[in-house]
């Protein structure tokens, strides 16, 4: 990890800037190179991943590793992760207004530093929170969208527990996401 996100995660593991500071075990800050062309936003925590401190370690997490293994050819080091929220909320509820408008500077600043060419937004709540929209993923996915300043391509696609419940469609679909993210890094 660069000292600039270094520095960063020191910060949020001391943030009591919301209610899910009180339940944490730990703050989830995000893993991976600090230099990756590709970025993966997810949600935010899970037991495991509030056990651990590392994003996307349990099953929808494995799942991530698998198809970046078999449709990238990548490792999750390659590539940086992070959440939303760097707290896991009580019971794995969706993460409120108040405590996304928290965490929001976090992720933006991981942006800035980590500096990726490509964005992939994992199920509703980190879409609609990077392109600024009301629209849920399933009508996002499929399309790269411009964001951001530097602007960079985000690629929205389901989040991997929508995989897990959803069978072999929404897998086929993240995969093909996955494709499309990928032919923008290497477009560069």
């Amino acid at each position: 990890m660069s000292t600039a996100l270094q520095a960063l995660a020191a910060e949020a593991s001391t943030c009591t800037g919301c209610r899910l500071a009180a339940g944490r075990t730990t703050v989830v800050f995000g893993s991976g190179s600090p230099t990756a062309d590709l970025m993966f936003v997810g949600e935010g925590p899970g037991a495991r991943e509030d056990e651990q401190g590392v994003p996307f370690v349990g099953r929808s997490g494995q799942l991530l590793d698998r198809l970046l293994a078999e449709e990238l050819d990548m490792d999750r080091s390659d590539c940086y992760i992070a959440n939303v929220v760097k707290c896991r909320p009580p019971g794995n509820r969706d993460p409120r207004p108040d405590e996304i408008a928290a965490c929001r500077p976090y992720l933006e600043r991981q942006l800035d530093l980590v500096d990726p060419t490509v964005v992939v937004t994992l199920g509703n709540f980190s879409s609609k929170l990077l392109l600024g929209t009301d629209v849920g993923i399933t009508k996002l996915r499929g399309q790269a969208y411009r964001f951001g300043d530097p602007e960079r391509h985000l690629v929205p696609t389901f989040h991997p527990a929508a995989a897990l419940r959803g069978g072999a469609d929404v897998l086929a679909r993240m995969r093909a996401d996955l494709v499309r993210a990928w032919m923008l890094v290497e477009a560069g």
